[in-house]
């Protein structure tokens, strides 16, 4: 018999907001051990480079690597793995496929070019990032999905070298992982994970070009490594655990909102899946089914310590108090399981990604719908963004002045420089009023 009971808060009670907070912030304890080991793997294969690097895989990947090209993956391996797989799964790969594509090409950005009312040519352009690397998880759990949702989008921005990395045993079971990395067009693949990896793509080797950008999730060592190689590489985010919160009123069906919170709480042992409803018997009936599943899912170990140690229930007293505790938490994935749910879209500033009424699960975005799965997590949606193709941009202004409209500026120019103290910066200016 079952005697763990999950946490239940109402916005009623006092000190709600503190009580909230404390919930909120209890998974974000740094870790010292973590940050250290990788502080010394990022100086190993700074120091030794590539002979470091090859020494980690063998210990820590447990992969066979006297060279770098030992665990480098071909494009002809890359494609078998493609065309050897079952052809319903192939074509469900190839619609998540077109799928992430067909939306990513819709975020394009353009630039522009413009002269202003003196003349003066001002304008912005967009330039792919010429080599970005993907980590790829390649433990207990392959996740191929992972592999389109980051990779695609690059290819879609016109990254030219795509560069994936992943410590995953060359078997039947990785297939599925070398076939996303096929449909995504990566550039090179090398069997290796781990925050050596990380070091490796950022700062490079004798035989691994170094990248301008890291983007992936992966564990708390590959999380850390990107952490602290921000700066000499660009990085997408530094992902914590996955995390839902839903809003359901009592029309649901309860065994659906049940499973919806166990298909983030199966992630990981440190996921959150939380509750918000104003229904105390409608809550009650979704706990009920969330014991029941979690006798039979294959998964019930990890899923079971993430919802009894993380999960929340959220009583409110009226549903439109879900607008302000929603932009709170930030949530990785907010489901809205109400009547009229694009009514609140406006409303919702604070979310990774939303997913509009009972028939929309957050998995289906997780999967195939189109909208990136890669998400700000741990509240940071307040500020940050899903992955997208602008992140594979750069952005580069210009400017362009005539002798007039030079002439027509600098005055203004020279007096800030004045101003400032910088007397070569106004000399540069008044130099050329002279010609």
């Amino acid at each position: 018999m079952n005697h763990q009971k999950v946490k239940y808060l109402f916005s009623y009670e006092n000190q709600f907001d503190d009580k909230l907070n404390k919930f909120l912030l209890k998974r974000e304890i740094e870790n010292i051990e973590v940050t250290k080991t990788v502080s010394e793997i990022i100086n190993k294969i700074k120091v030794s480079g590539e002979n470091e690097l090859i020494s980690m895989i063998n210990s820590f990947d447990k992969i066979s690597c006297k060279e770098i090209k030992n665990i480098k993956v071909d494009q002809k391996s890359l494609k078998k793995a493609f065309d050897d797989l079952p052809i319903d799964l192939k074509n469900a790969m190839r619609t998540a496929s077109n799928r992430i594509k067909s939306f990513h090409e819709k975020q394009v950005l353009k630039g522009f070019n413009y002269e202003d009312e003196i003349g003066v040519n001002l304008g912005l352009k967009y330039d792919p990032i010429k080599r970005v690397g993907f980590y790829a998880p390649g433990g207990k759990a392959l996740y191929p999905s992972s592999v389109l949702m980051n990779i695609i989008p690059s290819l879609v921005a016109g990254v030219e070298e795509r560069v994936l990395v992943s410590p995953i045993i060359l078997d039947k079971n990785s297939k599925i992982l070398l076939a996303a990395a096929y449909l995504s067009e990566v550039t090179e693949f090398y069997r290796m994970g781990g925050a050596q990896s990380i070091a490796a793509l950022a700062m490079g080797t004798v035989s691994i070009k170094r990248v301008d950008k890291v983007v992936g999730p992966g564990n708390a060592y590959v999380a850390e490594a990107k952490r602290q190689l921000f700066g000499k590489v660009g990085i997408d985010s530094v992902a914590g655990p996955s995390e839902v919160l839903i809003i359901a009123d009592k029309s649901n069906n309860p065994e659906w909102i049940a499973i919806d919170l166990l298909s983030q709480a199966e992630h990981d042992e440190n996921a959150q899946s939380i509750l918000i409803t104003d229904d105390i018997s409608f809550a009650n009936e979704v706990s009920e089914h969330i014991d029941k599943l979690l006798k039979i899912l294959p998964r019930r170990k990890i899923a079971s310590k993430s919802w009894y140690n993380n999960g929340l229930i959220i009583i409110i007293n009226e549903m439109k108090e879900f607008i302000t505790i929603t932009n709170h938490i930030a949530p990785e994935h907010l489901e809205l399981c109400i009547e009229n749910p694009k009514s609140y879209l406006n409303h919702i500033r604070n979310a990774g990604s939303i997913f509009l009424g009972r028939f929309t699960p957050e998995a289906i975005g997780d999967y195939i719908a189109g909208p990136n799965h890669v998400l700000p997590t741990g509240g940071t949606a307040r500020f940050s963004s899903g992955l997208g193709t602008s992140d594979f941009l750069r952005r580069t202004t210009y400017v362009q002045c005539n002798e007039y409209n030079l002439n027509e500026l600098s005055k203004h120019a020279q007096l800030l420089a004045d101003a400032e103290g910088l007397d070569a910066h106004r000399i540069s200016i008044n130099i050329r009023n002279k010609v």
